[in-house]
């Protein structure tokens, strides 16, 4: 059975009635001329950067000059949400559904982290041998992604960067799931000189985490310099007969960051970090430019979540890994010259997932699919300045990580505290004993969607070996030398004992906070 998204995805017959009414109501007009254009589609994603770092929301002009002129020449969006981590937006990216359908609001290393596991009242698992190893976790081969749905609509469709739905299986990589071109890693975060995760949960050793199709790569350079290299490349060959879609998920600013190759004379580390993913965006969004496509390119900026402090989130409360306002309201911007007005702002609320059947009515892509999307068409808000017709987002549920969490209309219910959005942004004042009826109604509605959850399933499959060489079972499989020698100088230089109840990873969040310390790898 299909489940037809006609009020998420403009459809022949509403297509026919904007363009009626593009006639009579302009409104409708650049909605009605966007939709099936197949413009290219370049999305740059960071990584752990806070809502206040980029110049244009108040953070320090001179680390990031190519985001601010982003949004000089596209359109901010100033109410657009993500999820608290960075997995869980991913996933609901590449499905235009919300995580917890494919209990993607669980990341693949948690299922090695015994504080997460807790919270599933799961152990954690041993192999034939005994040895302490993670239960196998991505992204469910049975979802549509954006990449399929673009491909099939004959897109050229390109990951080069960070992908974190899956890092072992084959069938959840990325060229498994709807991507023609795959570049980077597949796991968490890697040390951004030498490729290597720094633990692989339970494991407390590196592992190597560099890739293109799905081959081990060496090579010498900064992730994010060679992230935006291999998006200069694949813009420059493709040819104005074919559209593409290249998504740039980068590992910055996201941990750990040891050397960084430029601006540690000026400024902090993870600052001087912040200014080389600002130069990458400059060249990936110049490469658009150079190669003739500026005109046909939707260029879109955003973040996966929100930094690891509540200052590089102000004047929203919360961190990463929280549904407080900083954990999940992100920078976002869109730039397609001559379809978007430069230095606009928008305010109307919309979520990750509403990206999805966007870019499908933009392309022209078949709308109709199995599972049914949680994302909606926000082409009229985009393009027409029509009001949003998101009403509430579901940011996690029961069995989640993180408190279950709705936010709906003004207001939002984390757990049994309720904030008016609207009222108070910065969410300084918990008014659930002035609302006694509202926060029944949402946690009725939370329960209501929660109960729509799919079963989590015996999670059998175990990563073996516990520690490998590098990442994806069939290259491990046949790592080449050069892969061991390379992790083994990496193990080398890690600690050997840590103390009882110390781990390299951040334990669970407990209640509505979390705390990091350092980088936050």
């Amino acid at each position: 059975m299909t489940f037809p998204t006609a009020a998420r995805c403009i459809k022949p017959a509403l297509l026919a009635f904007v363009l009626l009414a593009s006639t009579m109501f302009p409104a409708f007009a650049i909605a009605a001329e966007v939709a099936g254009t197949r413009p290219n589609i370049v999305f740059l994603l960071c990584d752990d950067m806070g809502y206040a770092e980029p110049g244009f929301n108040g953070g320090n002009p001179e680390l990031t000059p190519q985001m601010d002129r982003l949004a000089r020449e596209g359109m901010q969006l100033r109410q657009f949400y993500a999820q608290p981590v960075c997995a869980p937006t991913r996933a609901s990216f590449l499905t235009g559904r919300y995580a917890f359908r494919t209990w993607s609001d669980w990341r693949s290393e948690d299922f090695g982290k015994p504080s997460y596991l807790a919270k599933l009242n799961l152990a954690l698992a041993k192999n034939e041998r005994g040895e302490e190893t993670r239960r196998i976790h991505g992204l469910d081969t049975e979802e549509r992604t954006i990449a399929e749905a673009l491909r099939d609509a004959g897109y050229f469709t390109a990951i080069t960067g960070k992908w974190h739905c899956g890092e072992w299986l084959p069938e959840h990589l990325p060229m498994g799931q709807g991507f023609l071109h795959q570049y980077g890693h597949y796991a968490w975060g890697i040390d951004y000189n030498n490729y290597t995760i720094p633990h692989n949960a339970p494991a407390r050793y590196a592992v190597f985490d560099w890739h293109r199709n799905q081959e081990p790569l060496f090579e010498q350079g900064y992730s994010t310099d060679l992230m935006a290299n291999e998006a200069v490349r694949l813009i420059a060959e493709q040819k104005s007969d074919r559209p593409f879609f290249i998504y740039v998920p980068f590992n910055a600013v996201h941990g750990p960051i040891e050397e960084v190759p430029r601006y540690t004379d000026q400024y902090p580390a993870r600052e001087a970090a912040l200014k080389c993913l600002d130069d990458a965006i400059g060249r990936v969004v110049a490469a658009v430019d150079q190669y003739g496509f500026r005109e046909n390119t939707l260029v879109i900026f955003g973040n996966d979540n929100g930094g690891l402090t509540d200052e590089m989130n102000r004047p929203w409360r919360g961190t990463k890994n929280t549904t407080y306002e900083g954990g999940v309201r992100v920078p976002f911007v869109l730039r397609w010259p001559g379809k978007i007005e430069a230095g606009s702002i928008n305010n109307e609320m919309m979520h990750i997932t509403d990206l999805f059947p966007t870019f499908v009515t933009l392309a022209g892509a078949e709308p109709d699919q199995e599972r049914p999307l949680d994302g909606i068409d926000m082409t009229e808000t985009l393009f027409s300045g029509a009001k949003s017709p998101r009403e509430e987002i579901i940011f996690e549920v029961t069995a989640s990580v993180r408190l279950p969490t709705i936010r709906s209309g003004r207001y939002k219910l984390m757990g049994d505290m309720l904030y008016d959005i609207e009222a108070d942004p910065g969410e300084r004042t918990d008014i659930a004993a002035e609302h006694p009826e509202v926060v029944k109604r949402l946690k009725a509605r939370l329960e209501e969607v929660g109960r729509e959850r799919p079963p989590l399933g015996e999670k059998t499959l175990l990563m073996d070996p516990p520690l490998p060489w590098v990442y994806g079972q069939k290259e491990n499989e046949n790592a080449p030398e050069w892969i061991k020698r390379h992790v083994e100088k990496v193990r080398e230089t890690q600690p050997k004992f840590w103390p009882p109840g110390e781990t390299p990873w951040p334990q669970a969040p407990e209640g509505a906070t979390i705390l990091y310390k350092g980088d936050g790898r």
